[in-house]
């Protein structure tokens, strides 16, 4: 039997992760070893390897077969534009990724204006500017706190991820448009789907009756 292959996005999704998949019975105690210099660990028992990475890589990671199953942010799934299955919404690192400025910018969003927008996700702000509400607009790439785009006059509005909104209040900003609820996704090469069907599929279903039972939990 082949080993079947995981990408974690570094830190609190690589976690989170692991504590679902420690609900399955499925561990790795060398991952728990916090000054562990390697690279990959493996579950000899069950043949599964994990490894971790930064989350844009993930997803490369994954098309190229690398690794059979990835998990990573919908953010960076929708931006990377790789050739991988999306096949679970883990319902963890829930978010939105946002159109946000000063409330003076509202009116230019209505009025359709030619603007200028920062963000660290220009295939999404693209995807949604000229798709989906059909403006024309300018995207300037950045890279560091997209946050200080419109208050330096950079940008009337910028594009990106929202969790508690506190940053933006603090900094005089608001939540103007909702692009996209996001959360971490499993993903899946398209080959490994095929040749380890059954094994990924269990997995799946495995995970989508635990995740199940957690909200029917949540419910009551």
């Amino acid at each position: 039997m082949r080993y079947l292959t995981f990408a974690l996005t570094k830190g609190r999704l690589a976690s989170k992760t692991l504590e679902m998949l420690e609900k399955l019975g499925i561990t790795c105690e060398e991952m728990k070893d916090k000054n562990s210099r390697k690279l990959i660990f493996v579950n000899e028992e069950l043949k599964l390897k994990f490894f971790l990475a930064k989350g844009p890589d993930v997803p490369t990671y994954v098309e190229y077969g690398a690794a059979d199953i990835g998990v990573v942010g919908r953010d960076t799934i929708v931006e990377e534009g790789r050739k991988v299955h999306e096949v679970l919404d883990l319902g963890f690192g829930k978010c939105r990724m946002c159109v946000c400025g000063h409330e003076t910018a509202r009116e230019l969003l209505n009025r359709h204006e030619l603007i200028r927008v920062a963000t660290k996700y220009p295939k999404i702000a693209k995807e949604y500017f000229y798709n989906k509400k059909h403006q024309t607009v300018e995207i300037i790439k950045m890279h560091g706190s997209i946050e200080l785009a419109p208050i330096v006059g950079l940008s009337e509005v910028i594009v990106d991820i929202v969790e508690t909104g506190s940053t933006l209040r603090e900094n005089g900003l608001v939540v103007l448009e909702e692009v996209c609820p996001l959360s971490a996704r499993m993903i899946v090469n398209p080959v490994s789907m095929r040749m380890e069907n059954e094994r990924i599929k269990e997995l799946i279903q495995n995970l989508r009756k635990l995740l199940q039972e957690g909200n029917e939990k949540d419910a009551h």
